[in-house]
């Protein structure tokens, strides 16, 4: 019984009450004023009077920094805070788009626009040029298809990777311009 009185389970990464082991903490009021350097059982015993809970707030500072809060509401307003945050981040995707060396002009034009609609969206493109059979014998000359593609787009885009070949693909990165 008395081995787990002394055991620490952490509920998160903050230690709070009796998990604070520390001789002296530096201790924040509720209303957030400073209120020095005290003890640990000092500073548990006023948390406990306010019927709040000590939380150790920077654990690597010299003294700890403790904070009388109420836990429950502490932890709450941290997981909304960190939605918050990812409600604001832009996720970019990579969209890809695949042709053959043997593409004529206007298909070419309409992969373009459907590139342009993604880079103005945010989007990353893959431009995927597939060699099948005898192509292979003429990826040098195909590099200029890639050359032609991103041509249509240089008002829009830059190039993030230059085409390189990878077995049987060809493949180029473009993003958008800023």
């Amino acid at each position: 019984m008395l081995y787990y009185l002394w055991r620490c389970s952490t509920i998160s990464d903050l230690m709070m009450n009796e998990q604070i082991r520390d001789k002296e903490v530096r201790l924040i009021g509720e209303d957030g004023e400073q209120l020095g350097i005290v003890s640990s059982q000092e500073a548990l015993r006023l948390a406990r009077e306010a019927n709040l809970d000590l939380v150790k707030i920077a654990p690597t500072a010299k003294p700890p920094v403790c904070k009388i809060i109420d836990y429950g509401k502490f932890k709450y307003e941290q997981t909304r805070r960190e939605k918050e945050a990812k409600k604001k981040q832009k996720v970019t995707e990579v969209k890809e788009i695949r042709f053959s060396p043997n593409i004529d002009d206007n298909d070419l034009k309409t992969k373009a626009n459907m590139a342009r609609k993604f880079l103005v969206k945010g989007d990353k493109v893959k431009v995927t040029l597939r060699f099948r059979g005898r192509e292979m014998a003429h990826t040098g000359s195909s590099r200029v298809i890639l050359d032609n593609f991103f041509a249509l787009l240089e008002d829009v885009a830059v190039i993030e990777k230059y085409p390189r070949l990878e077995g049987r693909n060809m493949t180029m990165f473009l993003s958008e311009k800023r």
